[in-house]
């Protein structure tokens, strides 16, 4: 029988130490608010209720967390009371009865299915709560868990622990699963007997063994549970975020001849064979396909690359490009919001915007397609086969035929017919000598101006 999930995810946090003008949640990693990664995870792991804590920005960060398959009540947290003050903000969903609850951070984007699972497991054989714990070298500044038999039987602060407990390694992340047809009831237990008078989520571990219940504790990666409080530790997690990604792309079967130069977007997504030289950012909504090339200092955003295909070196694919098999956008070259047909090549010092180029068209050095008119965006259509000579400007609207020519230099604001040349700049004329009488009097002119200093 499939168990029922809730997911309470806290997602109140004020940004100070952020220093910051919007919500903490969401600030991007990978080009995904941090509240976005952790929805996926609590998707991928199978839950498809998430009663979602609310403060700053409440509905920004509610749109953020919006995903397929998952439905969300948003719950606004006004006073900040402590963790188990914060869960209980959800009190109409964990009145719902579901099986398993399972509590989370908006803060925690590296988090992925598989620990929260496993925290669920524990709570279907039996166990009342189930705390997901990591293992670290650094522990100075974590709750500590500690475990007897088999038994959680305590999260002790740091400021509370012994000298002994102190050397445990095992630290608590704050991740939770709480048996759901218990969970109001244990999270109303929590009492504020503390300094700061706050009702804190880690009491439930021996509230529940003072009742005779039994807690146990979920292992994890360190990476994983990573929090983000600061700008600095929000760099922390971008790094371990690529890394991870990168990893996982090689593995796939790309190369990277220096992965730690190359940034990915959260659906950066790579076919088998492709290489991906130095210096190369991924902003969201790029497919490479397999086999393509993406040379070095290259920046591609809402791009698609086939197979065989060619992307620089320093290059540009903005918004809306697609290459087709075994196409070539070469260095210095800019494209948006155009496709470029089986086998074209736009190789150097060119911009392509909101045009269609036909298949095994060339595209010489220089050229513009001049798409915008200061109001309006056009439309230029380059047909197969077509020649555009160096340093042209093709003025949208405008259609180039089949196997045209457009000559050097040439400023085409009329259509030309398939397999016609297009000559559109001023006739060359020679001026015997004429040169030599600019230069005698530009030198002049400059003499004459230092005299007279």
């Amino acid at each position: 029988m499939t168990r029922t999930c809730l997911a309470v995810i806290l997602a109140a946090g004020d940004s100070t130490r952020m220093k910051s003008s919007m919500s903490k949640v969401l600030h991007p990693v990978a080009g995904l608010p941090m509240i976005g990664h952790v929805m996926r995870a609590v998707a991928s792991a199978g839950i498809s209720d998430v009663a979602l804590v609310l403060g700053r920005d409440a509905d920004a960060v509610a749109q953020a967390a919006e995903i397929d398959g998952v439905a969300v009540r948003t719950f606004l947290q006004t006073e900040r009371l402590g963790t188990g003050h914060a869960v209980l903000t959800a009190r109409d969903a964990l009145s719902a009865g579901f099986d398993d609850v399972l509590v989370t951070y908006g803060d925690a984007p590296l988090v992925t299915a598989e620990p929260l699972a496993a925290a669920r497991a524990e709570i279907a054989e039996g166990a009342d709560v189930a705390v997901i714990g990591f293992h670290t070298e650094r522990p100075t500044g974590y709750g500590r868990l500690l475990v007897k038999n088999g038994e959680l039987v305590a999260i002790r602060e740091e400021k509370d622990a012994t000298e002994e407990e102190r050397q445990v390694t095992w630290c608590n992340s704050g991740i939770m699963a709480i048996n759901g047809h218990k969970a109001l009831e244990l999270l109303d237990r929590i009492g504020n007997d503390n300094v700061k008078g706050e009702y804190y989520l880690t009491d439930l571990v021996e509230i529940i063994r003072a009742a005779g219940g039994r807690a146990v504790a979920v292992d994890a990666p360190e990476a994983e549970m990573a929090g983000c409080n600061t700008r600095a530790e929000l760099a922390v997690l971008e790094r371990l975020w690529q890394e991870r990604r990168r990893h996982e792309i090689m593995l796939a079967g790309v190369t990277m001849i220096a992965p730690e130069t190359v940034f990915l977007a959260h659906d950066t997504t790579i076919g088998q064979d492709a290489v991906i030289e130095p210096n190369v950012v991924f902003g969201p909504g790029v497919t490479v396909d397999a086999g393509a090339v993406i040379h070095a200092f290259s920046h591609l955003e809402g791009a698609h690359v086939s197979s065989g295909a060619t992307v620089g070196p320093f290059a540009r694919l903005r918004p809306g490009a697609n290459l087709a098999a075994k196409a070539k956008v070469g260095n210095f070259c800019e494209v948006k919001k155009a496709e470029i047909g089986e086998g074209a090549k736009v190789n150097h010092l060119t911009y392509i915007g909101d045009a269609v180029v036909g298949a095994h068209a060339n595209i010489g050095a220089g050229t513009i397609t001049c798409n915008y008119d200061g109001v309006n965006k056009h439309l230029t259509q380059i047909g197969a086969g077509a020649f555009i000579g160096s340093n042209s400007a093709l003025v949208a609207p405008v259609a180039i035929g089949e196997g045209a020519y457009v000559g050097s230099g040439s400023v085409v604001t009329e259509d030309v017919p398939a397999n016609a040349l297009a000559l559109a700049r001023a006739r060359q004329e020679i001026k015997p000598d004429r040169a030599k009488a600019i230069r005698e009097r530009a030198l002049a002119l400059k003499a004459a101006a230092k005299a007279n200093k």
